[in-house]
């Protein structure tokens, strides 16, 4: 059985940055389709950045091209999200999530990944 342990989250103020990880156990990381969602409080869980098994395609939501960078190490089972520019509406629980599949096209929505982490607080204070 796979399971994500994200970490990386924390307090930080607007302008600021983060690197949150996602660790995958269970089994072996170019296997799955990785992505990174995030859910502020009385909202939705949101597609936030994808990537692709061998790390060749990558997508990001509006809100965050051009700050945020996702990339994988598949040797050390790790999948990464650099978070530069932070605003205080970048303030959520970070999901690290996962599928089974290969394919070169980015998977931005929920019911399209079957593993999830536990979720890493993010709040950014103005």
């Amino acid at each position: 059985q796979v399971q994500l342990v994200e970490s990386g989250g924390g307090l930080v103020q607007a302008g600021g940055s983060l690197r949150l990880s996602c660790a995958v156990s269970g089994s072996t990381l170019s296997i799955y389709h990785m992505g990174w969602f995030r859910q502020a409080p009385g909202r939705e869980r949101e597609f936030v950045a994808g990537i692709s098994n061998g790390g060749t395609s990558t997508r990001y939501a509006d809100a965050v091209k051009g700050r945020f960078t996702i990339s994988r190490d598949n040797a050390k089972g790790t999948t990464y999200l650099y978070l530069n520019s932070l605003k205080p509406e970048d303030t959520a629980v970070y999901y690290c999530a996962a599928d089974r599949r290969t394919s070169t096209i980015v998977l931005t929505t929920r019911n399209e990944y079957d593993y999830w982490g536990q979720g890493t607080q993010v709040t950014v204070s103005s």
